[in-house]
């Protein structure tokens, strides 16, 4: 029985640009529900994973693949880099006509440089990156605090339901779409999968490169202990090699790297470079994080139980959780997320920038003990910024693990993750 289908926040972003492009891809991890997604809107599917069919569409692919491409539109092509032949016929398609979505595109890789299509398809295919579901897409968080209003400088009012408990498990699980409304160690098992599929087969097969999985189990793990920091790449390095004779060089370990990237199984947040009043140095190092914080807590096997006993932890990857979501939720704003760090050793965990130019500053803490030290950094970060340049910020932020939204008297918010949404 198929399952209820819970509505995506990019549903609205999908909709409009199959009413303006001829082709749409959605990227991203897979399980984040790309294709439930789009058979929503799909009126015939092409699985170029059914192993029923695989000989049939082999055969096709190598006499008439044009042919895998009729059926009614719009017409889904489902991870579609294991047949990239069918990107340029798909284009040709929609060169001969003027009709807006005809194909729908989902891909859990990028393909290699030998098999990538001929052209790239602009103009013509438009690209739509999905992750895994944030706490508002898993009705989780209740949405009384939309991203959209902070940028507005409304007022705001919302009582989180989420108890820290509630957080370790939300997170430990993951945002995976067949995990949401599972319970226990049902719900916790798709992460733990997830996990186990990268290791064995996903970064081996996304460019037939054979990597050993013991590598590729702690390159993960050491990720998974640096994220939400700059861990570099030495420090990856030395946790991924073994004794003196069997050290991984640092060009081994970008090729893996690359694969994660490549996989969408981890997703690092860039520096922010904003105009700045004075000559500090700026740091461009981005942050380590996977496309789901569960990714991380599986790889060191952080339970919500762990969590909850070790707070070090907790607190860094609630950071990766935070990150997750507000990616979300600027991208339906038509915005980036970024990090800043400066010379001076000053630090704020999010800026929120939107296409307009429009920017807002979030500092994500668990406790309420942490909240003073996040509003000084703010101040200090609004103080640095060049105002005439970069406009002032819309809005000042506390992301935290707490209970009540509000707006402080010196105007900077208080947000539960439990209360956001786009």
């Amino acid at each position: 029985m198929k399952r209820e289908y819970l509505p995506r926040v990019i549903d609205k972003e999908l909709d409009l640009t199959l009413r303006s492009s001829g082709a749409v891809l959605i990227e991203g991890p897979k399980w984040c529900g790309k294709t439930r997604t789009a058979e929503e809107r799909a009126a015939s599917v092409l699985y170029l994973q059914d192993t029923k069919k695989r000989k049939y569409y082999l055969h096709m692919l190598d006499s008439d693949p044009n042919a895998l491409l009729e059926g009614e539109k719009p017409r889904l092509i489902d991870e579609w880099q294991d047949a990239p032949i069918l990107w340029d016929g798909i284009r040709f398609i929609i060169d001969q006509g003027s009709e807006w979505g005809q194909f729908i595109l989902t891909g859990s890789a990028v393909p290699n440089d030998k098999d990538r299509p001929m052209h790239s398809g602009t103009g013509r295919i438009s690209r739509i990156y999905m992750r895994p579901m944030s706490l508002f897409e898993s009705q989780e968080s209740d949405g009384s605090v939309s991203l959209s209003s902070l940028f507005g400088g409304e007022d705001i009012k919302g009582m989180s339901r989420l108890t820290i408990n509630d957080l370790a498990f939300a997170l430990a699980r993951g945002g995976w779409p067949a995990a949401i409304g599972e319970e226990g160690s049902i719900a916790l098992r798709h992460s733990q999968n997830y996990l186990k599929s990268i290791i064995d087969s996903d970064l081996s097969r996304v460019d037939g490169v054979k990597r050993d999985p013991v590598r590729v189990r702690k390159l993960l793990h050491s990720l998974a202990r640096n994220v939400s920091t700059e861990a570099k790449m030495t420090t990856l390095q030395k946790d991924v090699s073994g004794d003196a004779d069997n050290i991984v060089s640092v060009p081994t370990l970008i090729t893996y790297m690359n694969a994660l990237e490549r996989t969408f199984v981890t997703e690092d947040l860039p520096a922010w470079s904003p105009s700045m009043r004075s000559k500090t140095v700026l740091r461009s190092s981005s942050k380590r994080h996977f496309a789901d914080p569960s990714i991380a807590a599986a790889a060191i096997r952080a339970t919500p139980e762990r969590l909850i006993d070790d707070f070090e932890t907790f607190g860094l990857l609630f950071e990766s959780l935070c990150i997750r979501d507000l990616r979300v939720y600027a991208q339906a704003l038509d915005g980036r997320v970024f990090h800043y760090r400066d010379s001076s050793g000053l630090e704020v965990d999010a800026i929120i920038e939107l296409a307009d130019g429009r920017w807002g500053a979030a500092e994500i803490k668990m406790g309420a003990d942490e909240i003073e030290k996040g509003v000084k950094n703010l101040i200090k970060l609004k103080e640095k910024v060049d105002m005439d340049k970069m406009g002032k910020p819309s809005f000042m932020m506390i992301l935290t693990a707490t209970e009540q939204a509000y707006r402080r008297k010196d105007g900077v918010y208080n947000v539960p993750i439990g209360c956001l949404k786009n």
